[in-house]
């Protein structure tokens, strides 16, 4: 027994000591970069099928221990330490008695964007993006983007198409991330059907040039259309023929892709129904562009002094004969390389038909004429543009070479204070220019620029007026046949500069230095047909030959703080600028030498996640044109006689402006309000001889100044009961100017306030309803007259979309107009247009009919207010017209 004790002892120590061998600890720690202790750490130890074999938890020290199952095999293991916030690491077992020590890195996991979404409409949020579903918004009725894009909440569009995102217009339109049509996106919203698009992107702060994206501030805001899949696959197009009464026809045929490397808008359009094609080719930011090249481009100086349009839409007032073909087409010639060609040509015949008659209240007068006009108008319009563009991290550079030809003929048959008149105006604009910009970033993060400018234009314009009009001012009394005025001014101008920016963490700093030059030559002639064709100048004043060189040398210096609260962009341009003008019919030789200090301040201040303020103030200094300083009289239009008597234009503009814009993205709701004010200094004031048969203007030397307040506020609300968008603006204006009429100086106050209302509301997916409503109040008044002159406006607009069946689309609109004036009856007009139209599926082709101005109103009576000038206009316009239209879906 006791031998038998002894055996099983020892054989149990025996057993006890291999179970020891095989089930063995590891050992080690976990800890993160700083060499602290990481608590709550998973140790896993994984086999060769990366099954998890053991596990166990640090101590508040990173110390773990991990046990190793005595079946566990002994090659191909790996032990791995994990912890949130840290990025995992793992190691092959190869000592089973050595520590495993690791070190953990800090995650920088970027938390995705969380999107709640239900039936309801909503927005996506992505840092400055803002994206909305085109599905959530859209009807069975919208056919273009444009229908979509002007029921967004917080996205307001103008009757020209411009876009305004709360409150601030857009820089830009971009087709799937490409910038094929510059700011001429009504070619976009007017031709893309809606249901190509996925979404529409509001990108604030937006930077299109990647090198300076986070350093240099911009204050832009873009648009950015997504397409769906499978519209990047195919060709898109909508071919649109009709006819109608009385003699109507309208055509539409387009072609367009949109894939990732290659973009196209192709179409031909021709219409008499009074659609106004030359619309698609509206530039909404030419004020920056003008402002970008600095250059004052000459302005067209004759015209045949035809009444202003009607405060209608233009399809209810314009008679047309017009036909366009416009080609836009991008390519990727390879990663962030892309060549642009955009082209179009328009031809138009345009007639209209008015009366107006014109009252301008002086102190101890007031002057009266009247006029019937009939006018034809025919533009042709050529425009090529070619654009290099490479937009890389480390370089960049544009090209784009732009012409332009445009030609113009204006007739015009009037009768003014019972006296027949007929004008011919013919105006011919060749316009060639050439930007180039390129910047480059060195290994040190500095970057270089370089920019150049080259520009030509000539603008010979022709008038011609018959029979002899005014012979006592024009021929000394004698009658005579025709009155023929002749103006050109050629002009070259360049710009260039070459930049420096020093990026930093916190601060950019840019330096410039450049040169412009701006060559010009205005010739001009004013001369009478005698009764026996023999032609002579009016008088020797009626002539100018006058010749000018501006030349400006100019260094800026700016800084970026582009932080995440707080950006501010500072410009501190400095410039010496020398004109030199002369012309010998006069005998004057002038040169002028200005030292100008223009800076500019932008601050905004991010207040809140979704809101934030604004504050610019810029000061400019205004040197005069060309345009400004010549002697010879020039007949602007039958009753308009210009010319100058003074130094050169010299203003100093002062403007300051202060915002605060708002938005809470998951409950769809906008609101901004603008307060500017804006003081201009002027070295002299147009005086203004004024009788019932013409109108001879001549500016004089006399200190001018000019104030400005204003107020815009806007408010947008997506009501998700109603399923409504419910939209409001106020914009408030109070000018205070001077006039010189008759040697009476005049100070004027005129306040203009505009408040606005709308609402989109789906009743249902089959109902839809729209209203706007608009009302306008203008008022001028002089501290000189005992009483001033009002007028009142309001405008209404409601639609409604009725599809009963899947396949039938039925809407009714109208347009109510009322304006009132204390001394002339109200004015009141109706107009309604009703549709119906019904899709095939199988042919995919929608069959529509349309009536437009149902009730056959054919004269439109307007009223304007401008300082102590007083209009009435009244114009023919388009009856009622029926028409067919067949459109067949690519």
């Amino acid at each position: 027994m006791i031998r038998f004790s002894k055996f099983a002892l020892i054989f149990l120590s025996v057993m006890l000591l291999s179970f020891g061998c095989f089930a063995q600890n590891l050992k080690g720690t976990v800890k993160d970069s700083t060499g602290k202790g990481i608590s709550f750490a998973t140790i896993n130890l994984k086999g060769a099928g990366s099954s998890i074999l053991s596990y166990a938890v640090s101590n508040n020290k990173g110390e773990f221990t991990l046990h190793l199952p005595a079946d566990a095999p002994r090659n191909g293991l790996t032990i791995e330490a994990s912890c949130i916030g840290f990025i995992k690491q793992a190691n092959s077992v190869t000592d089973f008695t050595a520590p495993y020590n690791f070190i953990l890195p800090v995650a920088t996991n970027q938390l995705q964007t969380v999107i709640v979404k239900d039936k309801r409409p909503f927005l996506k949020t992505s840092g400055d993006t803002l994206s909305y579903k085109v599905s959530d918004f859209s009807n069975p009725q919208d056919r273009v983007i444009g229908d979509v894009i002007k029921k967004l909440p917080g996205i307001q569009v103008a009757a020209d198409g411009r876009i305004s995102y709360n409150g601030k217009g857009i820089s830009n339109l971009y087709i799937g991330g490409d910038n094929l049509l510059d700011d001429k996106y009504n070619i976009a919203t007017s031709s893309i059907p809606n249901g190509v698009v996925d979404q529409v992107q509001v990108i604030e702060n937006h930077q299109p040039i990647k090198m300076l994206k986070d350093k240099v501030v911009s204050e832009d805001v873009a648009l950015n259309l997504t397409f769906k899949k499978d519209a990047k696959l195919q060709l898109i197009g909508q071919e649109t023929v009709g006819g109608g009464t009385p003699g109507k026809y309208d055509e539409d045929l387009n072609a367009m892709m949109f894939k990732d490397n290659f973009k196209a808008i192709n179409y031909l359009k021709g219409n008499n129904t009074g659609v106004d094609v030359q619309n698609d080719l509206v530039s909404h930011n030419l004020s920056d562009y003008l402002q970008r090249i600095d250059n004052n481009k000459p302005a067209t100086l004759l015209s045949t002094g035809t009444a202003t349009d009607p405060d209608l839409p233009r399809n209810r007032y314009l008679f047309n004969q017009a036909g366009i073909i416009n080609l836009n087409n991008l390519v990727h010639l390879q990663k962030d390389v892309q060549l642009k060609a955009n082209l179009y040509y328009l031809h138009d015949t345009q007639l209209q038909d008015y009366q107006k008659q014109t009252a301008i209240y002086l102190p101890n007068d007031t002057v009266r004429y009247s006029e019937i006009q009939h006018n034809k108008r025919r533009p042709d319009i050529l425009h090529g543009q070619l654009t290099l563009n490479i937009n890389k991290d480390k370089y960049y550079l544009n090209d784009a070479l732009i012409a332009d030809y445009n030609h113009n003929t204006n007739y015009s048959a009037l009768v003014t204070n019972g006296t027949a008149v007929n004008q011919v105006f013919k105006d011919n604009i060749a316009d060639f220019s050439n930007e180039f910009n390129l910047m480059k970033t060195f290994k040190t993060n500095n970057i270089i620029e370089v920019y150049s400018y080259l520009n030509h234009i000539a603008e010979p314009e022709n008038l011609s007026i018959n029979p002899g009009l005014n012979p006592a001012i024009f021929n000394n009394g004698n009658p005579y046949s025709q009155l023929n005025q002749k103006v050109n001014v050629p002009t070259w101008f360049t710009n260039n500069y070459f930049a420096y920016k020093l990026p930093s963490d916190y601060v950019t700093q840019s330096y410039k230095v450049g040169f412009s030059l701006q060559q010009q030559k205005l010739v001009s002639t004013l001369s009478a047909v005698q009764t026996n064709n023999t032609v002579n100048l009016v008088t020797d004043s009626t002539q100018n030959n006058l010749n000018w060189s501006r030349q400006k040398l100019y260094a800026e210096a700016g800084y970026d703080f582009p932080g995440k609260i707080l950006k501010v962009n500072l410009t501190l341009p400095l410039s010496l600028q020398q004109i030199h003008y002369t012309d010998n019919l006069f005998a004057f030789d002038k040169q002028t030498t200005h030292l100008y200090f223009t800076p500019r301040l932008f601050v905004k201040y991010q207040s809140g996640i979704e809101n934030y303020f604004s504050l610019v103030y810029d000061l400019k200094n205004k040197i005069g044109s060309i345009e400004d300083i010549y002697r010879g009289y020039v007949l602007k239009d039958y009753r308009t006689l210009n010319a100058n008597n003074s130094a050169l234009t010299e203003q100093r503009d002062q403007t300051a402006a202060l915002g605060f814009n708002y938005r809470k993205a998951i409950t769809l709701f906008f609101f901004s309000i603008t307060a500017s004010y804006d003081h201009v200094t002027a070295n002299n004031i147009a005086s203004s001889i004024i009788s019932n048969n013409i109108e001879q203007n001549i500016v004089l030397p006399y200190v001018n100044h000019t104030n400005s307040w204003m107020l815009n506020g806007y408010i947008s609300k997506y009501v998700f009961a109603l399923r409504t968008t419910i939209s409001g603006g106020v914009s408030w204006q109070s000018n205070s100017s001077n006039q010189l009429q008759n040697n009476i100086l005049l100070p004027y106050k005129t306040v203009s306030a505009t408040e606005s209302a709308s609402a989109e509301t789906k009743i249902t997916d089959a109902l839809n309803l729209s209203y706007k409503v608009i009302y306008n109040q203008l008022s001028s008044k002089s501290p000189v007259s005992a009483s001033g002159t009002a007028i009142k406006s309001i405008y209404q607009q409601a639609s409604i979309n009725y599809n009963p069946l899947v396949n039938l689309f039925i809407k009714l609109s109208g347009d109510d107009y009322y304006s009132h004036q204390d001394q002339l009856n109200n004015q009141k007009y109706i107009f309604a247009d009703a549709s119906v139209r019904y899709r095939f599926n199988k042919i995919k082709t929608d069959v529509e009919l349309s009536a437009n101005n149902l009730f056959d109103t054919r004269k439109y009576s307007a009223l304007y207010l401008s300082a102590n000038t007083f209009t009435s206009n009244t114009y023919t316009i388009p009856g009622r017209i029926l028409l067919v239209k067949a459109t067949f879906n690519l």
